[in-house]
């Protein structure tokens, strides 16, 4: 994409909040409700909000960001009532387009460290790292065995030949029986995506994918156009393993600041609970059943 598309999203995504806020809302009367004809908060009352004139506003939505501060952008977000993943998202698509794709694009790293998948090996849970493509890309023997039903062959993952979370969530059919509550984590793959893009909107890969996707699902079609974005943090999480059944893990993502757009993830059932129990047999049958996972690179992507 050129960066006039790039400046084009910012007043997409900000047309997109607005949309979602009444006047009600945020305190601010409505004397002709009859007549809007915009869902949310019109542009006069967005500026109004933020301290801006309209002019100014305007020309902010319509892309043309350049020498807008950082300041002017929280005004923006109070405004809108921004939450702490669409605040840094809209950071993110201003920095694209003020600083082009040179600057604004993070180094990546191109291979596993060993020390990162000696911190998986020693994790006696799930334990794995994806890219910002979110691929899986390296992981512990009992991480491979729970994604095994990503892999072609479930019973025999291949870590030599990388998986893609978002791709199987929306175009392999088995992901309706892996996940249970299938909408709530296809949201979650797509907001978690749109976040990862606005950091990196230079990342071929992950724009390759988004076409992709885009193309052939009307699932991922309808939900990208949402433009809502989200942190990934800390939460729980339903799967349902083909092996061992029904599986509740709590969660926990960790960026690696060494290793641009990577991030750890690992896997906890609560102690001594079922899941708990489905996770010990799960990793009794990886114990049996799969090989160690060997230092590997990167899937490659064009850049």
């Amino acid at each position: 994409m050129e960066s006039t598309n790039r400046a084009a999203e910012i007043g997409q995504f900000l047309a997109s909040r607005r949309a979602k806020i009444t006047p009600d809302q945020v305190g601010l009367p409505v004397y002709d409700a009859a007549k809007r004809r915009v869902p949310g908060l019109r542009r006069q009352e967005v500026a109004t909000l933020a301290g801006l004139s309209v002019d100014y506003y305007t020309q902010i939505e319509r892309g043309k960001v350049t020498g807008v501060s950082e300041s002017v952008l929280d005004a923006i977000a109070r405004a809108l009532e921004l939450d702490e993943a669409e605040r840094s998202h809209l950071v993110d698509l201003h920095r694209a387009v003020t600083t082009g794709p040179q600057r604004s694009r993070p180094r990546r790293t191109k291979t596993i460290r060993p020390m990162v998948q000696r911190l998986c090996d020693a994790m006696t849970v799930p334990a794995f790292v994806r890219n910002a493509r979110h691929d899986f890309v390296c992981g512990n023997q009992l991480a491979y065995a729970f994604y095994g039903p990503l892999y072609p062959d479930p019973l025999h993952p291949d870590p030599s030949k990388p998986v893609n979370f978002v791709r199987f969530c929306f175009l392999d059919p088995r992901a309706h029986e892996f996940y249970p509550d299938w909408d709530q984590m296809a949201d979650s793959a797509v907001n978690l995506l749109r976040t990862d893009a606005g950091r990196d909107p230079y990342d071929r890969g992950i724009s390759d994918l988004v076409g992709e996707l885009y193309t052939r699902s009307d699932e991922f079609r309808t939900r990208w156009a949402k433009r809502n974005v989200r942190l990934h943090y800390t939460g729980t999480k339903t799967f349902h393993h083909p092996l061992v059944g029904d599986i509740e893990v709590g969660y926990e993502t960790m960026p690696l600041p060494a290793d641009p757009g990577l991030v750890l993830t690992i896997y906890s059932p609560e102690p001594g609970s079922p899941s708990a129990d489905a996770m010990t047999l799960l990793a009794t049958w990886a114990t049996t059943h799969l090989t160690p996972a060997p230092d590997q690179a990167l899937p490659h992507h064009p850049q």
